[in-house]
């Protein structure tokens, strides 16, 4: 579709939340009596709770594991045990003291080797930090700032809670319910989970990145650390001391830079009483980890938008895939993500970085379900339903533009209808979006096969199998 295609159907859409602001005259007055009964440290301290949330925790779990599955197959990981290991003590160290509300989630630690300087946090706690972090720190107090930052996203649930509200706002493919179902939760999770369409659990507004600053700086507090250490951070990125713009920009782009940031840190520093008592730097631990860090390999060079070449022509022999109540076969050099009724199928280097460096499908196949429009049993149920899909996809993807207009086929013997759609691809120049939806018990099911103009000819067989495969199980 697009430069986001299919696979990146969500906007990018700003939270709302409120902090509870103590004024510094209240605090002080109120010194001597907190004294008595509690810490300064805790009464001063900016109380902060997680937004609504139409997911559980338990939920948030399920989508964070299975975007963390999909995050380690197409990012390049370190893969060195030692820097893994230290990782996950010092993400242990720090999770001891976020206030999760008593769950419990099973975190994960990972890093991905890539210089640019980020990180990021899956719901659920799967936390992935990029080896330029590690890289560009000063001392073990700044990287745990970073780490203590992205768990205050997993523990006020900002992934989910922005999904909840696109969900809530239908804003993403005209409404996320319109493409996830949202009658069925199982769907809407298997979706969510896949990473390269999970940008939506990613994009803070910058009132939670506010809240996770604030929150960081009190877990660095708590765990011992120089709390300063996330404003010095930040300092080092906004001076562009190391690592250059470049760098820089992805990580801006993901955690977009409220305005006052340092002075937030150091505001919260003060309402927490100043430093504490023999607070921690740095550790040798994590001087022996930079320099493992900055002897590995170096890592895979980034690729242009639609470079490094077209995939691997599609397989003749062919994998099946189970559906919620369907099957269908697809090329057995293809990978799957997702399932159920929310699942897309691509080659190796179908799956490319568009001009936002953001994942987008360039070849393969998705398939999902949306609500029916109107009365589903009217006899023009299938038209309108599709025309409200194709309507909302144009709507997602300016410039988009109907080339062949919706023509009725037969899918597993049940009345379908085929329209071809033309938008720019993520690989340069044209792309066809080649729609066949047809009505289902559950609602609108439809499928969506993605292949540059210039090859369309030549998936189109493929294309083809794959829909006569498809077998409905009622």
């Amino acid at each position: 579709m697009t430069g986001c295609s299919v696979f990146s159907i969500f906007r990018r859409t700003e939270l709302s939340g409120t902090f509870s602001r103590w004024s510094r005259r209240a605090a002080r007055l109120g010194a001597g009596a907190c004294l008595l009964f509690v810490p300064v440290a805790w009464a001063q301290r900016t109380q902060l709770k997680p937004g609504w949330n139409m997911f559980s925790p338990q939920q948030d779990v399920a989508i964070g594991e299975k975007a963390a599955k999909d995050a380690t197959q197409q990012l390049p990981l370190c893969n060195d045990p030692k820097v893994d290991a230290y990782l996950t003590q010092l993400g242990k160290r720090l999770t001891a003291k976020a206030p999760t509300g008593g769950v419990q989630y099973p975190f994960e630690f990972h890093c991905v080797n890539d210089k640019s300087i980020n990180a990021f946090a899956l719901p659920g706690g799967f936390v992935f930090v990029n080896r330029g972090t590690i890289e560009v720190a000063d001392n073990e107090a700044q990287l745990a700032g970073v780490m203590a930052h992205e768990l205050s996203h997993v523990a006020l649930r900002h992934g989910t809670n922005q999904a909840s509200k696109a969900q809530f706002t239908q804003l993403g493919l005209g409404a996320i319910g319109a493409v996830l179902g949202d009658s069925n939760m199982g769907s809407v999770i298997t979706h969510l989970g896949t990473f390269a369409a999970g940008s939506v659990l990613l994009k803070y507004s910058r009132t939670a990145e506010t809240q996770a600053d604030v929150m960081g700086t009190q877990i660095l507090y708590d765990t011992g650390y120089d709390p300063r250490a996330m404003a010095q951070f930040f300092e080092t990125l906004q001076a562009e001391g190391k690592g250059g713009a470049g760098k820089l920009a992805q990580f801006f782009s993901d955690h977009p830079n409220p305005d006052h940031r340092i002075e937030r840190v150091e505001e919260e520093v003060d309402k927490l009483g100043g430093l504490p008592k023999d607070y921690r730097r740095d550790a040798p631990e994590f001087q022996a980890i930079k320099r493992e860090v900055l002897a590995l390999p170096a890592p895979p060079k980034a690729k242009a938008p639609g470079a490094g070449g077209k995939p691997a022509a599609p397989s003749k022999g062919f994998k099946s895939f189970q559906g919620t109540n369907f099957t269908l076969k697809y090329p057995d050099n293809w990978k799957q993500y997702g399932e159920g009724n929310a699942a897309s199928f691509a080659p190796d280097g179908g799956v490319v970085q568009d001009r936002n460096a953001k994942a987008a499908l360039a070849y393969g196949l998705i398939i999902n379900v949306t609500d029916a429009q109107g009365d589903p049993n009217a006899t023009d149920a299938l038209e309108v339903s599709t025309g409200r899909l194709i309507e909302e996809i144009q709507h997602s993807n300016p410039g988009m533009r109907v080339v062949r207009k919706s023509e009725r086929v037969r899918l597993n013997g049940q009345r379908a209808l085929s329209t071809h759609l033309n938008s720019d691809s993520p690989m340069g120049g044209q792309e066809t979006d080649w729609v066949i939806t047809v009505m289902r018990p559950e609602g609108l099911l439809y499928i969506v096969c993605v292949a540059p103009e210039k090859e369309t000819p030549a998936y189109d067989e493929t294309f083809t199998a794959i829909l006569d495969s498809v077998r409905f199980s009622h």
